[in-house]
């Protein structure tokens, strides 16, 4: 750990050390992990690969090449493959030994970008491998670098989606390439790579967030998911699980793709991952197409050469399941007789148990948990010989830390490495944080995090920040985040108050699926009461110096509550990249989504889309407010923030709109995390009698206002902080 401060700053946030989830060497005596590091000294980053000596928590550096990335092993004693961006576009392929640290050669080359790796040891000592890089219609490897020049830079489109979170759609689709390592005079060399989708027209890893976890490799073939290539992808959500035979992996394959389908699970799917001995398979998949968040369904099919059975596992009569959690993740324990779960629970990302069925309706338990606190990133057998669970998580205080768990004994887990010292580096510690539960807007709890500062006094009273997240069907989780860090609020002077209202995930089903047709109703009303619940029960806030932040969905909220009577109660909202005009989702790229929520499309259900507009009550805003709006998001349009501006603006609210031309949704480049973090602080600071956070620099300005008699209204600031 190269940074230790006594406070918790957006530098230290953004510069800290940002460590990977680990992947345990065979034998169990290793564990592999990337750091990323940037600073705002040489404004670079670095970027190593490393292993940790699981036995002694001390870590080795294996390569610091910047070019480096997505290291795995091999599975040959402590042998690595990791990629290497090449010249022109192209990928290399690296071998590597943690024994033998240095020694390194190039395996083969990828004549365009690939990602995602996945190594697989075959019985003969090949090794399969499996990539995802773009193919051209014609099925051949897409590489950008050297596409034709264009001469014009128009686009035509028949059918959405046009555009999808910050890229242009284009005829380039996702796919996944395989074949084969193979030893020969001391070393391993790449074969020819085939496209396993060609002519299939299907597309995995799904855009514009899957991964690895949209496919898995065994001996048998490949496992993956992709969106229904007979249905539009911008008005449904339907995907499917396929299965292609491999015979070898250095030939074309002799079959297609062939798809398991589930009566009565229309939704999505994910995570498919392999049994240990490549014969068995289970994946996740939703059952309402059109909806997202929907609850995830385990299915486990017994064998996937002949999948005359698959089990919707936890299955109920009502349909509604047996275990009322939602797993975004799962995986085998390496006998085969067990599952791991990854789910929400109570705003914390727990790990689960889960005895494999042997037949449908097999099932006596119901997943226990094997976690109680912080957020489970990612979780790996320690060895092929061993029950013990290697895991990689976070928390409120703490950005990265390992630990060992054996699942007969989940109390007696053992910490290995902790990448903040449990948040000491950073000047934090657990005690900052503890939880409420208020009396919703109906009969039901409604749950918070409470982040004190570090240096918290009893008996003197702190200024509240609101902080309201985005979705809506999501939640504030005990883990760390490199955006909206509760800490960094906290540690301004603020109680930072993060609820989770109707909408949320992580409370049942039902409660999530409670937002719909209610985006201003009940998760309005579960805020109002949550504000009034501070006011009377906290008294170390000053809810007469509070401020309300949200981005996405917590964005439209602020919209939404500076129409309400609950935004006379603060001294100033924040705005990031939320809906302003109902109407306006339209151009947004997903369709599903407003569909969903809102009944229908707007000519359907014109009644639902205007009942929750803000644009509605802009007559009734007065609060000031700071909005945020970037020109790559194609989620929620900048249109959207401008149009929120302009009437702050035009009413004679004090505002101020900030935007980044070259971030999405999120903002995601550590110079320009900074800024927003400045700004964002800067503004609501002001209003409730805390220093400004850092100067904006006086040299850095460059403001263009009009000529006018009048006071400007809006101004444009190149910000240089000092």
């Amino acid at each position: 750990m190269t940074i230790r401060s006594d406070r918790f700053t957006p530098e230290v946030l953004l510069s800290a050390p940002r460590r990977s989830a680990a992947v345990p060497n065979p034998n169990g005596t290793l564990a592999l992990y990337t750091v990323s590091t940037y600073s705002f000294e040489s404004h670079k980053k670095t970027t190593e690969i490393k292993v940790l000596n699981i036995k002694n928590g001390q870590s080795n550096l294996v390569t610091s090449d910047e070019k480096a990335s997505e290291p795995n092993w091999l599975g040959h004693g402590n042998e690595l493959i990791w990629l290497k961006e090449g010249e022109k576009g192209a990928t290399q392929l690296i071998h590597g030994d943690a024994d033998d640290i240095g020694n390194t050669y190039v395996v083969g080359v990828v004549p365009g970008p690939v990602s995602d790796v996945k190594l697989k040891l075959l019985e003969d000592g090949e090794v399969a491998i499996a990539v995802v890089g773009k193919a051209r219609p014609d099925g051949s490897l897409y590489n950008p670098e050297l596409e034709p020049k264009k001469y014009s830079s128009a686009r035509v489109y028949d059918s959405i989606m046009v555009r999808h979170w910050d890229k242009y759609e284009t005829p380039n689709r996702n796919t996944i390439w395989y074949g084969s390592l193979q030893k020969s005079n001391g070393q391993f060399t790449l074969s020819t790579l085939t496209n396993a989708l060609k002519n299939t027209h299907l597309e995995s890893p799904i855009p514009v967030f899957g991964g690895t976890d949209h496919f898995d490799i065994a001996g048998s073939g490949i496992v993956f998911v992709a969106k229904d290539p007979t249905i539009n992808p911008a008005t449904n959500t339907k995907s499917n699980c396929y299965f292609l035979s491999i015979r070898s992996f250095s030939a074309p394959p002799s079959a297609k793709p062939q798809k398991f389908e589930v009566k009565g699970l229309e939704g999505a799917s994910s995570g498919p991952v392999f049994s240990p001995n490549g014969v068995s398979l289970v994946f996740l998949q939703m059952k309402q197409n059109g909806y997202e968040s929907d609850k995830n369904r385990i299915v486990l099919v017994v064998h996937v050469r002949e999948p005359s059975v698959i089990i919707e596992v936890l299955k109920s009569n009502d349909g509604k399941g047996l275990w009322d959690r939602s797993p975004s993740a799962i995986s085998w324990s390496q006998d085969g007789k067990s599952l791991y779960l990854q789910a929400e629970e109570h705003g914390k990302g727990l790990l689960f148990h889960l005895d494999v069925p042997i037949l449908p309706g097999d099932i006596s338990k119901t997943p226990r948990p094997l976690t109680h606190s912080g957020y489970i990133s990612d979780v790996q057998p320690l060895s092929a010989d061993s029950s013990s669970l290697f895991v990689s998580s976070s928390n409120f205080v703490d950005n990265s830390y390992y630990t060992l768990i054996d699942p007969s004994k989940p109390s007696d887990a053992t910490q290995l490495s902790s990448n903040s010292r449990n948040g000491t580096s950073f000047g934090l510690s657990k005690q900052q944080v503890s939880e409420i539960w208020f009396d919703g807007s109906g009969d039901y709890k409604v749950h918070a995090w409470v982040i004190k500062p570090s240096n918290f006094t009893e008996g003197k009273k702190y200024p509240l920040a609101y902080l309201i997240h985005g979705g809506p069907q999501g939640a504030w989780g005990d883990q760390w985040s490199t955006r909206w860090n509760p800490a960094v609020f906290a540690e301004q002077g603020y109680i930072a108050i993060t609820p989770n209202p109707t909408g949320s995930t992580g409370y049942g089903q039902a409660f999530c699926d409670a937002i719909q047709g209610s985006w201003g109703g009940l998760p309005y009303e579960d805020l109002v009461k949550g504000f009034s619940y501070i006011k009377e029960n906290l008294d170390y806030v000053d809810t007469s110096r509070s401020v309300a932040l949200g981005a996405s969905y917590g964005g439209y909220m602020m919209n939404w509550i500076q129409g309400h009577p609950l935004g006379r109660e603060f001294k100033a909202l924040v705005t990031h990249d939320g809906v302003f005009s109902m109407a306006n989702q339209i151009s947004s790229d997903e369709q599903y989504f407003p569909n969903h929520d809102l009944g229908g499309p707007f000519w359907v259900a014109t009644k639902n889309w205007e009942q929750w507009d803000p644009v509605r009550f802009t007559g009734e805003w007065a609060t000031p407010h700071l909005v945020i709006h970037n020109e790559l998001d194609y989620r929620l349009p900048i249109s959207e923030g401008l149009a929120a501006f302009n009437v702050l603006q035009e009413r004679g609210v004090e505002s101020r709109f900030l935007t980044f031309p070259d971030e999405n949704h999120w903002v995601l480049k550590e110079e320009n995390g900074l800024v927003w973090h400045t700004v964002v602080l800067n503004f609501i600071n002001k209003f409730v009698g805390l220093p400004p956070y850092k100067s904006e620099g006086k040299e850095g300005f460059e403001v263009q206002n009009p000529p006018s008699l009048a006071q400007p209204v809006a101004t444009e600031q190149k910000l240089s902080l000092r």
